[in-house]
């Protein structure tokens, strides 16, 4: 398992009855986790003092219950800043598991342009969000192109990014539909050095496409590697997924890219250390390739 253990602004300080209890900064929060079925005593006293409480429903969805938690507030990641708010169905507007992974290709994009200063190091990312893997991205020295269907999504990662000091990186931001502007790119000839993909289960475009991933994920990736060639250095596929199992990551990959490109695939769970128990929480599962 990859574990993000870097945080000094967030930890899983606890879980049970399938709730998380964590630490946002100086905020505590109690959060829904599909994965904690496990119902041990909730002994440390910060149950009791959060300051944010989301609540599932037994129809589905549910509701925030708010005790002295400010609309918006910021974490630090090494020196990139995140504004979080609470917002939808129990999210802050950061995955944090998701840090080993930005450490992981922070590492490779800083080598590539220590060895080559010249040459802009091109790195795509999709699906991206308020822009985690953006701004580690850019950080490392990449050039950067941030697609995500959401408009909000994208004006939030422009937030984090001034906020992180990178509002003059080069950064491009477009609110697009990702396998609308992947095909555009193809006929446009472009390739990039790395892709970032962190695709959802169910979504829906600007103008309505619908994205299921069990039917989607792999002609995508496919169409994915027409903007690599035989000098593009990684991809990171991430799931949540149930079905999306590292082993079928590692498999979607050899396939479609190992089979064209050469190089490795690695897939594994990523993990939060929780710690009031010394374990580790699962948070999903990430596939990496590299042609180093």
């Amino acid at each position: 398992m990859w574990i993000a253990d870097n945080w000094k602004d967030y930890e899983v300080i606890d879980t049970s009855d399938g709730e998380k209890l964590e630490r946002w900064g100086e905020y505590i929060l109690v959060r829904p986790d599909p994965q904690v079925i496990w119902n041990t005593k909730k002994r440390n006293p910060l149950w009791k003092k959060e300051n944010g409480h989301y609540h599932r429903s037994s129809k589905g969805g549910g509701e925030w219950e708010f005790k002295n938690l400010p609309n918006e507030w910021s974490i630090k990641y090494n020196s990139l800043t995140f504004n979080l708010k609470p917002f939808a169905f129990k999210h802050t507007g950061l995955f944090p598991e998701q840090a080993v992974n930005w450490d992981w290709f922070s590492q490779i994009i800083q080598n590539k342009v220590k060895e080559n200063p010249d040459k802009p190091f091109k790195v795509l990312n999709l699906f991206a969000y308020t822009g985690g893997a953006t701004l580690s991205a850019a950080k490392a020295g990449a050039h950067v192109t941030h697609v995500d269907a959401s408009k909000g999504m994208v004006n939030w990662a422009k937030e984090n990014a001034v906020s992180s000091g990178l509002s003059d990186a080069p950064i491009r931001w477009l609110v697009d539909d990702c396998v609308k502007f992947v095909e555009r790119e193809i006929r446009r000839g472009n390739k990039y050095d790395g892709i970032i993909m962190d695709p959802p289960s169910y979504g829906r475009g600007p103008k309505g496409e619908i994205w299921k991933i069990e039917e989607s994920i792999y002609p995508f990736i496919e169409l994915c590697t027409e903007l690599l060639d035989k000098n593009s250095t990684f991809l990171l596929i991430n799931s949540y997924t149930t079905g999306l199992q590292p082993a079928v990551l590692t498999y979607m990959i050899n396939t479609a890219i190992v089979s064209k490109f050469g190089g490795k695939v690695e897939s594994g769970e990523i993990g939060i250390p929780v710690t009031d128990t010394g374990l580790v929480l699962p948070c999903g599962a990430s596939g990496r390739w590299t042609n180093l």
